[in-house]
């Protein structure tokens, strides 16, 4: 078989993550950090994509990676416009998007930023994202919020959701378009989606505001005591923006973000952190629960991944309480990178086609 290399590029808000790979497997991986006094000059997220990519080049160079043999970049996919599921490649329209998005700024926004930049230099490589964070394949009657002046979005762990559904369903000789899943993802943010055959036809929208709380979002909150909140004068837009986002969950009840350190205060015998961390797990739980009826009760699996799904406490916390509805399955971390990657090996051995961008 050719040996077809593909590079992957995850933009964090303080990392960045790059990953080639020959066909299936993993030659070079790195995880390049970033002091807050090297970006603090940057006024926008997009500002940076110019300075990232210096570093990532200077990265292959040293690492003696031959750019020349990259066929394809695959980066992560931002705040777009709302899309279907899939491979995209980047172009004119997804870069203005990227670096105007209209769902507000984020890292992963550099992901098809910086592809982009590194695939116009090479002579056989092309740039890609894939299944970012917008990927929106909501019911009608998922979208109702309660009031038409609002509409619930699609924002979740896609990439991760779809490449473990994926992964689950080839373990038991099915194909993922066969299947009805539950998909969780416990990270920093957590997210749970309805998965059904092939689409997520509902999930909860856990960047800013929906569904269990997590080590730094608030999740759903009480809307009444919010609104209060607002208009109180007590607290700025961004303070409550905050709250919601980044300072709130674990963070705001216990000081931290870290699972892993609630986990081990809980085991040394903190009270507090073992009573939180089982209310997140209740709150997990219960989503799981609401999105049985989106797959009108047949659920094939569970699925249980991301970072958190390492802690067997916590994972069983919620197994206990959903057993009944299907069996459950853990697929502790998360390998972004691979996915991205093996996005990437499809596209170029053609067993997909690349969707456009044409918002």
């Amino acid at each position: 078989m050719e040996n077809i290399r593909i590079l992957a590029v995850n933009p964090g808000s303080t990392t960045t993550k790059i990953a080639v790979y020959q066909n299936a497997n993993p030659v070079f991986l790195k995880t390049i950090k970033h002091t807050m006094e090297e970006l603090k000059d940057f006024e926008t997220i997009a500002d940076q994509y110019q300075f990232r990519k210096k570093i990532i080049m200077k990265e292959m160079e040293k690492a003696e990676i031959r750019m020349d043999l990259i066929r394809a970049i695959v980066g992560r996919g931002g705040l777009v416009k709302p899309i279907e599921s899939g491979v995209y490649e980047v172009n004119d329209a997804m870069i203005r998007d990227l670096k105007n998005s209209p769902l507000g700024e984020h890292a992963s926004n550099l992901g098809g930023l910086i592809a982009k930049d590194i695939a116009d230099t090479l002579p056989d490589a092309k740039a890609y994202i894939a299944d970012p964070v917008v990927v929106d394949e909501l019911s009608k009657l998922a979208r109702v919020s309660g009031h038409p002046a609002f509409r619930r979005k699609s924002i979740f762990h896609a990439l991760n959701q779809k490449a473990v559904a994926r992964q689950h369903a080839k373990s038991v000789m099915r194909q993922y378009e066969d299947m009805n899943m539950i998909v969780v993802h416990l990270g920093g943010g957590i997210t749970v989606g309805a998965h059904e055959k092939g689409r997520v036809i509902d999930v909860n929208q856990g960047l800013n505001g929906e569904g269990p709380f997590s080590p730094e979002r608030s999740g759903t909150l009480p809307v009444g005591d919010l609104v209060t909140m607002c208009f109180s004068g007590r607290y700025s837009e961004q303070k409550i923006r905050k709250m919601i986002t980044g300072e709130g969950g674990m963070v705001a009840y216990l000081g931290t973000n870290s699972a892993y350190e609630i986990e081990t205060r809980a085991i040394e015998g903190d009270e507090e952190a073992k009573f939180f961390f089982d209310a997140m797990a209740y709150q997990v739980a219960k989503q799981i629960g609401s999105m049985c009826p989106a797959l009108k009760g047949e659920v094939d699996a569970i699925l249980i991944t991301g970072g958190i799904a390492n802690s067997k406490y916590f994972v069983n916390q919620i197994i206990e309480r959903v057993y009944r509805i299907g069996p459950v399955h853990v697929y502790p971390g998360e390998d972004e990178m691979r996915a991205l990657a093996t996005n990437g090996l499809m596209i170029v051995k053609g067993e997909i086609v690349a969707k456009v961008y044409d918002k």
